[in-house]
This record gives C-alpha cells, sequence and structure tokens, in this order.
C-alpha cells in the first residue's frame, strides 16, 4: 500500500510537529537511515510524506530497542507492513499503561504507609524502583532471563512466614484492581515475556 502526499516538510518544520531535534533528522540522513527525497532550488532538504513514513518506521522499531545500524538493515532489506507495525505498537502502549497502572498502586500503598505514620519497607522501595525501571527500558531476553533468576533467588532466600507475608501483599495488591486493570496487568505481564 502506497500513499503519497503532495505536502513536503522543512527540516526545521518535520522536527517541531514530531518532537525530534533538527539534529536527530541530520543525523539520520548522515548515516543514511533518512535521506529527504527532495531538496530545493536552495538546497535544503524538503521531506515527503514517504519520508514520514519511514521516520515513523524507524522511530517505532527505536522504541522496540533496535539500534540504529540495525534499523536501517531492517528497513533496507524487508517491507514493512504498516498493521502490523501499528499493531505491536498498540501492544507496547498498552503494556506501559499497565505498567503505569502497577507504578500508580505502589505509590499508593507507598502513602499510605506513610499517612500511616510508617516509613515504606525496603521491599516496597526495591518494587516502586522496579516498575519505574521497567517503564523506561524495555528488558532483553538475558535481561529478563537474569531478573526471573534473581527473583527465585530472592525468593529462595525467604523463610516460610517471609514467603507468606509477600504472597498476602501481592494478594491485597491485586485485589485493589479492578477486573480491567487485573486483567490489563496480566495480560501485559505475558507480552513482556521475550
Amino acid at each position: 500500500m502506497t500513499v503519497t502526499d503532495q505536502r513536503t516538510w522543512r527540516v526545521g518544520e518535520l522536527a517541531e510537529q514530531t518532537g525530534l531535534t533538527v539534529r536527530a533528522l541530520h543525523h539520520y540522513d548522515e548515516i543514511g537511515l533518512l535521506a529527504p527525497s527532495l531538496h530545493n532550488s536552495a538546497g535544503h532538504r524538503r521531506y515527503t510524506g514517504d519520508d514520514v513514513r519511514r521516520l515513523h518506521h524507524v522511530i517505532a522499531l527505536r522504541g522496540f530497542g533496535f539500534a540504529l545500524a540495525e534499523i536501517a538493515e531492517l528497513l533496507d532489506e524487508t517491507t514493512i507492513d504498516p498493521r502490523a507495525l501499528f499493531s505491536r505498537q498498540l501492544d507496547q502502549v498498552s503494556e506501559q499503561i499497565a505498567a503505569s497502572i502497577r507504578l500508580r498502586h505502589q505509590l499508593r500503598r507507598a502513602l499510605n504507609t506513610i499517612d500511616a505514620e510508617h516509613e515504606p519497607s525496603s521491599q516496597t522501595m526495591i518494587e516502586l524502583i522496579e516498575v519505574m525501571i521497567a517503564m523506561q527500558n524495555p528488558l532483553t531476553p538475558e535481561q529478563f532471563a537474569n531478573l526471573a533468576a534473581e527473583r527465585l533467588k530472592f525468593a529462595e532466600s525467604l523463610s516460610a512466614e517471609e514467603f507468606a507475608a509477600l504472597a498476602e501483599r501481592r494478594r491485597q495488591y491485586a485485589a485493589q484492581l479492578s477486573p480491567e486493570e487485573l486483567a490489563e496487568m496480566q495480560r501485559a505481564r505475558a507480552a513482556l515475556i521475550p
């Protein structure tokens, strides 16, 4: 499916409208990742609708954790299915929403603890940090395996009473979620597994 737009954008316009920097667009041009299709009589870059679509592919693939060199190879060797790309982006946004919901509940729990004149436990702080980091950085398969191994090691280090207390905290946390939030969190968690 090819769509041809009549409109073109100067580098500054495209940067302003997309939130990218002119420097980033120039860099993409320099490394051959996104060369503007047109130049005006003064030699200024002009981006076409097809260029904007390629830029979307670049940004989406960056969001999935690909390096610029990998993106260039993918875009040069593969035809990107826009429907599949939008679908994967939608999944990624859903995962981020679920992580945000989890972080919101963790923060509420920490605030409730403070309101009860108690300092949040170290475990609560670790859980907050884990959620914040997960929201900022998608996990590679190796990171996911390391995280799973660390969690197993931590679980094995707990006494039966500590493990039961942790399980109860998780049960209480899950009880605070609406059925929709719980389903979304479970779906997002499953989608995060590499």
